[in-house]
């Protein structure tokens, strides 16, 4: 398959792309541009593709509100067009590693004996992180990934982001119902348009190091 943008149109993108500290309320992302970044979400990759996490999109404006005081006050929770909560599974085991497998059967039409040793293995790799006490760091991991993955698709689309850790865990859980679910928030994602007219930073240019300094060939 080609590559559907050009190199340079991709570089282009991602220096277009900073993290925007105050968005243009009036302007809302379309349905349809909402269901591409919301697939690019669930098309993200995870370790063994086990996809420990869930994906709360906030579009009501009095949630935002109640949000806000739990983030500090900053603008981006109420004024961007949706609010992506990224939460980890919780406590992850064995039971998460059958459901993949159900799936796989599901999607792929393996036979579920054909699986055994591939889920013996993620078995083994996630006792080993519960014992040492590891599984939430795991899991919360992989949000990352998930994070990245919205941010470079968001980009692409030229549709501006804010990820943003800056927010009461805990407290947001309770708003939106995460901690029953079994999930604990990680990070936050503003989506929508800049307000250039208001955001210092949409007027200076992205800095970063030379490739040089960050980069290693070996």
């Amino acid at each position: 398959m080609s590559n559907t943008i050009s190199n340079e149109q991709l570089i282009e993108q991602l220096k277009w792309r900073y993290a925007v500290k105050r968005f243009d309320s009036t302007k809302k992302v379309s349905d349809a541009d909402w269901k591409t970044l919301e697939e690019s979400l669930v098309l993200s990759p995870s370790s063994y593709g086990l996809q420990p996490w869930k994906f709360y999109v906030v579009t009501d404006e009095s949630v935002k509100k109640q949000l806000q005081p739990h983030a500090w006050n900053q603008p981006q929770i109420v004024e961007a067009s949706h609010l992506v909560v990224i939460a980890a599974r919780k406590d992850a085991d064995s039971g998460d590693v059958e459901k993949l497998i159900d799936r796989i059967v599901e999607v792929r039409g393996t036979k579920r004996e054909d699986l055994e040793a591939m889920k013996g293995m993620i078995i083994n790799s996630q006792k080993g992180a519960i014992e040492s006490g590891f599984i939430n760091h795991w899991s919360a991991r992989q949000c990352y990934i998930a994070l990245g993955t919205l941010l470079t698709s968001a980009a692409v689309l030229g549709i501006d982001a804010c990820p943003m850790e800056g927010f009461v865990s805990a407290e947001f859980d309770k708003v939106l119902g995460i901690d029953k679910d079994g999930y604990q928030s990680v990070v936050v994602c503003a989506v929508g348009y800049r307000d250039s007219e208001h955001d210092w930073l949409s007027k200076v240019p992205k800095v970063r190091y030379d490739n040089s300094e960050v980069v290693k060939h070996i």
